[in-house]
């Protein structure tokens, strides 16, 4: 880990996967992205924001490989602990994008509660482009506009949800095309209930 940066989510990485409403969110972002992405078993991707591999572990049957990037360590390292579980091989790399590259390229990046942690989706979304073989894709999950309630700690949240317009306007400076949102998963919390939307792209 960079000495720079801090590790937001040290204390939690043990109990993440414990969270039932969390696990859900994302086998309800890899069903719709199954549905709407043509999945192949050859196939190579990258899970931006891996985190545990709650995601991963519901996308591995369909695909090759899953390289899971994260800048969390301990998240990472929970990641680890159960890869031997996934339907396929694995791959992690410590690495914070938005500071950092990766000179790797991929058949397609999914990504799951991650980019409202980072604060240039221009320059982010321009990185995912050049990591993508041609006719590769993005599936992007994320909160949409939400009033900043979400997190009760809003430590290294750079953005309060979405507004879909404005990010379908960011995928296409960065040279994505066929950009189109669904609704993949209602979080209910006690305060709130909050939407996600799944946006696939294609390079």
């Amino acid at each position: 880990m960079n000495e720079n940066s801090v590790d937001h989510f040290k204390n939690k990485s043990k109990s993440w996967d414990m969270n039932s409403k969390r696990v859900q969110n994302a086998k309800g972002i890899a069903e719709l992205i199954v549905k709407n992405i043509k999945l192949e078993k050859s196939m190579k991707i990258m899970d931006f924001g891996a985190g545990t591999g709650l995601l991963s572990f519901f996308i591995a049957p369909f695909v090759s490989k899953i390289t899971a990037v994260d800048n969390s360590p301990s998240m990472l390292l929970e990641f680890k602990n159960k890869c031997d579980e996934f339907v396929c091989e694995t791959e992690v790399i410590e690495k914070d994008l938005s500071t950092e590259t990766l000179d790797e390229k991929f058949d397609g990046i999914i990504s799951s509660m991650t980019i409202h942690h980072l604060e240039d989706i221009l320059a982010l979304f321009k990185k995912f482009y050049t990591m993508l073989h041609d006719g590769g894709f993005i599936a992007v999950a994320d909160l949409d506009t939400e009033d900043g309630s979400f997190h009760s700690d809003g430590t290294g949240v750079f953005h309060h949800g979405f507004d879909r317009e404005t990010l379908e306007a960011i995928a296409e400076e960065a040279g994505f095309k066929e950009i189109h949102f669904k609704l993949a998963s209602t979080i209910n919390k006690p305060h709130a209930t909050f939407t996600v939307f799944l946006m696939t792209a294609v390079k």
